[in-house]
C-alpha cells in the first residue's frame, strides 16, 4: 500500500543490550510486556512467558521480590528462549543471586538499594555478567525529599530523580544503562521525557504507568507514546494496562505499525460501517482478526463495506474486499474473485493465507 514517507528522525542514542536484543541507536524499537503471576508459581509464568512470545514480545519482565522467587527465576530462566529482565527494589542480594541464575537486565533504582556499596556490588556484578540496568523514576514513588521540594509529582522532579541515580552509576563508570520516567498522567509522562531526552546519551524505555484498563490504557498509551515516537523518543516501550499482558503487546505494536516504525502481522484497514454496506463489515472484521491473530508476516488488507471508497483501499492493499452484490476480492490489487457474504471471511483467510506462502516461495520462470 502507498504510504506518505513518516518524518520522524529517532533520537541518537547509545545502544545497548538486554540479552540478544539490541536496544537504542538505530536498533528497532522494542516491545515488552511484564508477568501478572505469582513468580515463584514456575509453571505458570512460562506459560505466559511462552503467550508472549508467541504475540510478539521482544523482552519480558518478571518481578522478583524475594529471594524464593530469585530461586524460581532461576528455574524460569532455563524454560525460556528470550531476554528476561527482573524486577527489584530494595534488597540488593536479590539482584546479585538474579544475575547469577541468568538475568538478561536488572531494573533498580541505585537509590532504593541502600548503601553506595551495596549499589557498587550491583554494578560490578553487572559488568562482570554483561548484563545492562535500567533506573525506572515513577511519579508514584519519588524520593521524599523531591516530594517536599516540588510539593507534587512534576516533570521536573521526576528528571531530578533520574539524574540522580544516573550521577551514582556514572561515578561507577557504568553506562549499560536505561532510562524510563512513568507517570499515569500522559503530559507529565511527554513531558519529562523531553526534557531528560537532551540531557543524556542512554536509551529511553517508554510507558504511561499505571494506564487504566483495556481500552482507556489503550487510548492514554497510544496518545502518550504516540506524541513520544513521533518525535524520535523512545528505543523500547511498555503499554501497561490492566488487562491481559498479550493485550500489551499486541496494543505496543499497533502504536508501532500506525507510525510505520515496525512491521508485523496484519494491518486491516476496515471501513466503520455504514448503510451503505453490502455486508455486516463488523462481524465480518471481528471474525477475521480472531482468524489471523497467528500471522506474524506483515500485509496491508483492506475490509471495506460499499463500492464508494472500496475499490480504492481494496487495489491499494495486499488483499482487499469490497462490498457488492456479491463483494469482490482483489489480490495484488487486481480483481481475483467474486465472494458470497456466507464466504467473505474464510476467502479472505484463505487469499492471505496463500499469498504468504507464495511471498516466501515466489514461482521464477
Amino acid at each position: 500500500m502507498s504510504h506518505v514517507d513518516s518524518p520522524t528522525i529517532r533520537r541518537l542514542s547509545r545502544k545497548i543490550h538486554v540479552g540478544s536484543v539490541a536496544i537504542g541507536g538505530d536498533a528497532p524499537i522494542a516491545v515488552q510486556s511484564m508477568t501478572n503471576t505469582d513468580t515463584c508459581d514456575v509453571a505458570a509464568t512460562v506459560a505466559q512467558i511462552r503467550t508472549l512470545i508467541k504475540a510478539g514480545a521482544d523482552l519480558v519482565r518478571v518481578s522478583v521480590p524475594s529471594m524464593e522467587a530469585a530461586e524460581a527465576f532461576g528455574r524460569i530462566r532455563q524454560q525460556v528462549d528470550i531476554p528476561l529482565i527482573t524486577d527489584i527494589h530494595f534488597d540488593y542480594r536479590i539482584a546479585l543471586r538474579v544475575a547469577e541464575l541468568g538475568a538478561d537486565c536488572l531494573r533498580i533504582n541505585p537509590g532504593n538499594i541502600g548503601r553506595e556499596d551495596r549499589v557498587r556490588a550491583v554494578v560490578d556484578c553487572a559488568r562482570d555478567k554483561g548484563i545492562s540496568l535500567r533506573i525506572g523514576v515513577n511519579a508514584g514513588s519519588l524520593e521524599k525529599d523531591l516530594q517536599q521540594k516540588y510539593g507534587e509529582p512534576t516533570p521536573a522532579a521526576m528528571v531530578e530523580s533520574a539524574l540522580r541515580h544516573i550521577d551514582i552509576l556514572d561515578r561507577l563508570d557504568f553506562s549499560e544503562f536505561k532510562v524510563s520516567l512513568k507517570a499515569s498522567d500522559v503530559w507529565m509522562t511527554v513531558l519529562a521525557y523531553r526534557q531528560l531526552a537532551g540531557q543524556i546519551e542512554q536509551p529511553l524505555h517508554l510507558g504511561i504507568t499505571e494506564a487504566g484498563g483495556l481500552r482507556a490504557g489503550a487510548v492514554k498509551s497510544a496518545v502518550g507514546l504516540g506524541m513520544l515516537l513521533a518525535e524520535g523518543i523512545g528505543d523500547t516501550l511498555r503499554v501497561s494496562l490492566a488487562a491481559d499482558p498479550i493485550e500489551e503487546i499486541k496494543v505496543g505494536w499497533d502504536i508501532l505499525k500506525s507510525l510505520r516504525l515496525r512491521h508485523r502481522g496484519i494491518n486491516l484497514i476496515a471501513c466503520p460501517s455504514c448503510s451503505r454496506q453490502e455486508f455486516d463489515v463488523i462481524k465480518t472484521v471481528n471474525a477475521l482478526e480472531g482468524r489471523i491473530e497467528d500471522i506474524d508476516t506483515a500485509m496491508d488488507v483492506a475490509v471495506i463495506g460499499c463500492v464508494v471508497n472500496g475499490p480504492g483501499e481494496a487495489r491499494e492493499a495486499a488483499i482487499g474486499l469490497t462490498g457488492g452484490q456479491p463483494s469482490l476480492l482483489y489480490i495484488n490489487g487486481k480483481p481475483a474473485r467474486k465472494l458470497s457474504e456466507h464466504d467473505l471471511v474464510d476467502g479472505v483467510e484463505q487469499a492471505i493465507r496463500e499469498h504468504i506462502v507464495q511471498s516466501k516461495n515466489p514461482v521464477t520462470p
